[in-house]
């Protein structure tokens, strides 16, 4: 396993900042989020200048939206960052951002979806992020235990995920850093300074309104990759909105898509795993020390660190 270190802790009263890294976000979409978080768990919130701004299809420049979050990432006072939504964007100012205060003084990052991208640098940088709900996300219909999961990992209050098994699921126990996030952005990053390791690592994928051909060549291309071949095991999570050519049509689902290109590994592998562009978007450590027992009744998952420390 790599050595992983946990940010601190949040307690209440932190103070934490909310930005718009990537697309456009209405403001009133985040407000209920801001609610919770002030009203709920306790926290003092800083509202980036993103949150209510517009360049095209995103929520500013990539100069102000670099300079948005690198100044929450510089600010010792915020213990945490939590993207206010995805969309697309991260990878235009990722390696434009300079993580040396970070370094001094780390702090979580909340987010997936285009976020999968930041969290894979932090991670880089030797430090675990959530891939988890966020602002705008939090409150939506079905959110309630996704949202729990999140205020529990930020405070350090670790729960056990334990899932209903499903047919394609392939049995066994596995451990190791935890990595993965949108499929998508997994592709996009090989061969680029933020492509991810995953080798002896548990892998976790999932997206959203993909055509089925084109969730077959990203499989084909994290094959071709080596990321498939020697994980611990794999975290299938929602493939949701997906589309299919009107005539003729792929012949597989989703599942059944990631079934076939796994299935000369003999790791476990586990599906329809609450995590992904869905309500239920239960919070996964990106980096800490994970647990995955996958048997004939049920799915258990379980983040290991209980404190900040390296693992």
């Amino acid at each position: 396993m790599n050595e992983i270190k946990l940010p601190p802790f949040l307690q209440a009263g932190d103070k934490i900042g909310i930005t718009a890294p990537a697309s456009i976000v209405r403001y009133e979409d985040v407000i209920p989020g801001i609610n919770l978080f002030k009203n709920k768990w306790g926290l003092e919130v800083t509202e980036g200048e993103t949150l209510k701004g517009s360049f095209n299809q995103f929520s500013a420049t990539d100069a102000v939206r670099l300079s948005d979050l690198q100044n929450m990432l510089d600010d010792p006072s915020i213990k945490a960052v939590i993207a206010a939504r995805g969309g697309y964007g991260c990878s235009r100012i990722v390696d434009r951002l300079n993580f040396d205060q970070f370094l001094k003084s780390p702090k979580w990052v909340v987010g997936f979806s285009d976020l999968t991208v930041i969290l894979s640098r932090i991670y880089q940088l030797g430090y675990a992020g959530a891939h988890a709900p966020m602002a705008k996300s939090i409150t939506t219909e079905g959110a309630g235990l996704a949202a729990e999961s999140l205020r529990q990992l930020l405070f350090g209050e670790l729960a056990e995920y334990d899932i209903p098994a499903h047919p394609f699921n392939r049995n066994g126990i596995a451990s190791g850093n935890l990595v993965g996030g949108n499929l998508c952005i997994l592709a996009h990053m090989i061969g680029s300074a933020t492509d991810t390791d995953t080798r002896g690592k548990i892998l976790f994928i999932e997206d959203v309104g993909e055509y089925l051909y084109n969730l077959d060549r990203m499989m084909v291309q994290m094959k071709r990759a080596g990321k498939l071949e020697h994980l611990a095991g794999l975290v299938v999570g929602q493939f949701t909105d997906m589309k299919d050519n009107s005539n003729p049509t792929f012949g597989k689902d989703a599942n059944e898509i990631v079934q076939e290109h796994v299935s000369g590994f003999n790791y476990p592998v586990c599906y329809n795993f609450p995590v992904g562009h869905v309500g239920d978007n239960r919070a996964m450590g990106i980096g800490m020390n994970c647990l995955l027992e996958v048997n004939s009744r049920k799915v258990k998952f379980q983040h290991i660190n209980t404190s900040p420390s390296i693992i």
